[in-house]
């Protein structure tokens, strides 16, 4: 007999087939793992951020001769703050620790602005005489603004580290951030100076700042199992992942 598990021997011109029984069994079948797949929760943020800025900055012109800026409201809170607040812990969840960090960030951002205009909250009547806002009132909307862009040097104590921190993501991403800057340093000055050309100012760049959003999103968003190959957008990365 072979030293083979399984060997023929011929005999009478046939074959024989013989079995070792000192042989170790054949492992039993192993199942695959079940991969799950997540989604990419980033076109949601970024969707909602600029959808937010948009309204804000449309509304910052006077577009339709509205000058009331409490519609702001509605963007701010019940789409960009709980949007972006969710896209930021699903982030975190998926390890993206840079994305989880932005959009929690402005998604609180989102909350606080669109708070600032909630009369249950007070304070525009904390800074008011007799309903109308006081100069301290809008000083205080400065001091907000410049919290998150220093109106003098027009770098941002927190966008501009974003936008730092996101020099190897896509141009479109960092122009939204940059614009984002250029746009809350005008406004931070308007609320500072009156000067009504800052506030028409951080209106456009606050648009610009908006459809560099939108692409972002759409370069994710518009993909081979979507769309197809002549309407989507390049991502238009900025730097190798290795470098």
């Amino acid at each position: 007999m072979s030293n083979k598990s399984i060997d023929k021997e011929p005999r009478d011109n046939y074959y024989v087939q013989t079995v070792n029984m000192d042989s170790a069994p054949a492992p039993a079948p192993q199942m695959a793992p079940y991969q799950r797949t997540y989604a990419n929760p980033a076109p949601l943020g970024m969707l909602a951020y600029g959808t937010v800025i948009l309204c804000s900055s449309i509304l910052t012109l006077g577009a339709g001769n509205v000058h009331t800026p409490n519609l702001v409201l509605v963007f701010a809170t019940f789409y960009g703050g709980i949007s972006q607040t969710l896209v930021g812990m699903w982030e975190m969840f998926l390890g993206n620790t840079f994305s989880a960090t932005v959009f929690t960030t402005y998604g609180g951002f989102n909350f606080s602005y669109g708070a600032l205009y909630l009369p249950q909250i007070g304070l525009a009547a904390a800074y008011s005489v007799d309903g109308v806002p006081t100069q301290e009132f809008y000083n205080a909307i400065g001091i907000y603004l410049g919290i998150w862009c220093n109106d003098f040097l027009c770098y941002s104590l927190i966008t501009l580290l974003f936008a730092i921190g996101a020099l190897r993501t896509t141009l479109p991403i960092v122009a939204t951030l940059g614009f984002t800057v250029v746009s809350l340093a005008c406004l931070a000055a308007n609320a500072f100076t009156g000067k009504t050309h800052l506030a028409t100012a951080g209106g456009a760049f606050g648009i610009i700042a908006a459809f560099g959003a939108y692409y972002g999103t759409l370069s994710m968003f518009w993909t081979q199992t979507t769309t197809y190959s002549f309407i989507r957008l390049p991502p238009m990365v900025l730097a190798p992942s290795n470098v």
